[in-house]
């Protein structure tokens, strides 16, 4: 297995170890709930949590710090990176490369302990630091269940002068615990108005878009219906009937079977009637103009990946959990969800958006 290797980076036994201790000497007493929110450094959060959750979390999105060697602020309401002297400093993101990856990791161990079998992991992370942290998800989760590296166009194009491509994309690193076991409810895009049109270029005399497929598809068929004739139609050579050619008559009798001038028929399919489109690993959901919270990420996005990757009543785990915004959309999407912060200016913040309700805990290590 690949494996990185770097100052700081400790076994992953000891890891536990360390977890595990913090546990047994915490005394706090979880009252029962569908929802959580934590004060407290996510390492030791994480580590009581494993009293309560391990195996039972089916989703994680965490949007880590990516180490951009940079101070966050809030100012006026407005979250930025450079008003110091009017803001409020909301976290600080500065670590030499080595301590980053073993802060993260170590986190990405606890993480694993808690997840059920069927949990999907999005890490969310710029792409000078994703492709070590994939090493480090590929150690921990297996390469066997790395799914996709997501591209996620975040902003309008750069026209800053240096000698390098603009940068308008960060990554999401997509994994499951069980590969095929994982929760996945196909969920998929809508077409836009000129999609349509091109692929399904047809009109009916009420307006509605459609094209047209043949009734035959590739491969032959020795001996069975989908091998024989119907209304004296040969089947192709090379090819086969899609369904039983009975059910030919039933979509010609509903109109659904459109004939050629030369009597060759195809089967009609209506834009209507379409499920949607595969959603691919290239996303747009930019960043909000005026976040309130810095690295405020894209409601629409976290709604996508939640209804994507978990169900009703789902529990959602953000331990890096910033403005809130999963939990929120979380709660929004009938999930039930835990979230971790350090930061004052984070639980300010979520507890003056966050609906329904939940049970808010101070942890920490006195």
């Amino acid at each position: 297995m690949l494996t990185l290797n770097f100052d700081g980076k400790l076994l992953r036994d000891d890891v536990l170890l360390r977890a595990w201790s913090i546990a047994e000497k915490n005394r706090t007493v979880l009252p029962e709930a569908n929802n959580y929110l934590f004060m407290s450094e996510n390492f030791y959060a994480l580590s009581v949590l494993m009293k309560y959750f391990s195996g039972q979390v089916d989703l994680i999105y965490i949007d880590p710090p990516f180490n951009t060697m940079q101070d966050f602020y809030i100012s006026e309401g407005r979250a930025n990176s450079v008003s110091a002297a009017k803001g409020r400093r909301a976290y600080a993101d500065k670590m030499p490369p080595e301590k980053f990856l073993a802060f993260l990791r170590e986190r990405l161990i606890l993480i694993h302990e808690l997840l059920s079998d069927r949990v999907s992991l999005y890490l969310h992370i710029n792409c000078k630091t994703g492709h070590y942290v994939k090493i480090i998800l590929d150690e921990i989760f297996g390469a066997q269940n790395f799914m996709n590296d997501i591209a996620r166009i975040k902003s309008n194009p750069k026209n800053f002068f240096r000698r390098a491509w603009g940068n308008e994309h960060d990554m999401l690193l997509f994994f499951a615990k069980h590969s095929g076991l994982n929760i996945w409810n196909d969920v998929k895009a809508p077409m836009s108005e000129s999609e349509i049109i091109r692929r399904f270029p047809k009109t009916d005399p009420d307006g509605r878009h459609y094209t047209t497929i043949p009734l035959h598809a590739p491969g032959e068929t020795r001996g069975g219906v989908t091998g024989r004739a119907w209304r004296n139609i040969p089947v192709p050579e090379g090819r086969h009937w899609r369904t039983d050619p009975a059910e030919f008559d039933r979509l010609d009798a509903q109109g659904l079977i459109e004939w050629s001038s030369t009597g060759n028929p195809r089967i009609k399919k209506y834009a209507d009637e379409h499920e949607g489109m595969k959603i691919q690993d290239v996303w747009t959901f930019k960043d909000p103009q005026n976040p309130i919270y810095p690295t405020e990420k894209n409601h629409d996005m976290l709604k996508l990946i939640i209804g994507q990757s978990s169900l009703p009543g789902s529990i959602v785990l953000d331990c890096f959990a910033g403005s809130g915004s999963s939990l929120l959309c979380a709660h929004e999407l009938g999930r039930r969800w835990i979230g971790i912060d350090q930061s004052e200016e984070a639980v300010r913040i979520m507890r003056e958006r966050l609906r329904g309700e939940y049970i808010f805990i101070r942890l920490t290590s006195k």
